[in-house]
This record gives C-alpha cells, structure tokens and sequence, in this order.
C-alpha cells in the first residue's frame, strides 16, 4: 500500500532555527526541500578556498567586486543555500545585504564544488542550477575537483546554459570578471 501526501513538508528558514547547531552540518533549503550535508572532504576544501584567493586576487586589483566564501544566500524563506564561492559587483553588494549579514539576492557568480555521492551531485546539478537560473544568477561553475575540472553555465535567454566544460590545462576567464584568466589547475 502506498500513501500520498497531498501537502508534503516544506521547510523555511524559521524551521532552519528551530533545528541544533552543529558545526559540521550545512542545512540549506531549495524549493522548501531540506538538504543536510556533512562538513566537506579536505579536497573539496581545498579547491573551494584556491578558487576564492585568484577571485580575491583578481578583485583586490580591479576594485569591481569582492568574493565570498561559504556565504548564507537567502532568497525566500523556502529557499536558503550555502555556496561554497560566490563573487559579487560592488554595485549589487550595497543593495542585498540584510540587517543579519546574509545576501538576499543573486550575486553574479557562483561556485559550487561538488560533494561525493549521487545525492549531493544532483542537488548541485539540478536543484541549486534551477535555482540560481530562476534567481537571475549570471554564471553558474561546477567545479570537480577529483576530475579537475570546471563546468561553466551561462545565462542565456534567461536560464543557466552550459557552455563549457574546462579541464586543469585550460585557461578559465569570464565576460563579469574583465581581464581575469587563470589555469583551472590553479584550482586544484
């Protein structure tokens, strides 16, 4: 026998505070669906933290922006994520940050490093690209940093669209970051 639900649970972010802290969990919500993550793989990290110093890097000398590590984005109360990188114009910074220091919009770039297993690959690959598309996030890498290499998503008649797909010896640049270019192997 089975049983359907006609209303199932969805989850916002008064709920999010209502669960314990743990340092080593990520809880975000994508279309009122609760994700529970364990903190990430070294690897992960890794790569995570040498894309952000070239975007640091880059930004430091162009003024045009900042990177962001592991920020909270809050866009509803049904959807909250938790990208691993994300880099946003100064112009769009000064409007979307609320009174608790998390961003409420879209930022125009955004990294996410995949986890191990089918359902963290899937909630990178469909859930959070359905999301940041319908959020109007500009460009979208999914970065695999066992396969070294990079996913780039476009925005093109207003969803994400890939466009390519880098590997560690091509050379990785994007029409928001004017004149910034680097190995994908710096990545890893």
């Amino acid at each position: 026998m089975s049983q359907s639900f006609a209303n199932p649970i969805r989850w916002t972010r008064a709920d999010l505070d209502l669960l314990e802290a743990d340092e080593w969990k990520r809880y975000e919500i994508i279309d009122g669906e609760l994700f529970v993550t364990r903190a990430p793989h070294i690897g992960h990290q890794d790569a995570a933290g040498r894309i952000y110093a070239q975007l640091l890097l880059w930004s430091e000398k162009t003024r045009l922006g900042t990177p962001y590590l592991t920020p909270g984005l809050i866009f509803s109360d049904a959807d909250n994520v938790i990208p691993d990188v994300i880099w946003v114009s100064q112009a769009r910074l000064a409007t979307m940050v609320d009174e608790e220091g998390h961003l409420t919009d879209a930022p125009e770039l955004i990294v996410e490093v995949l986890s191990a297993g089918s359902m963290n690959e899937r909630r990178d690959r469909e859930a959070k690209l359905k999301l940041y598309s319908l959020k109007g996030v500009q460009e979208y890498w999914i970065v695999n940093w066992r396969l070294q290499q990079v996913e780039i998503y476009r925005r093109e008649n207003a969803q994400l669209q890939i466009v390519a797909t880098l590997l560690k010896t091509d050379e990785i640049s994007s029409p928001l970051l004017p004149e910034f270019s680097c190995s994908v192997g710096r990545f890893f």
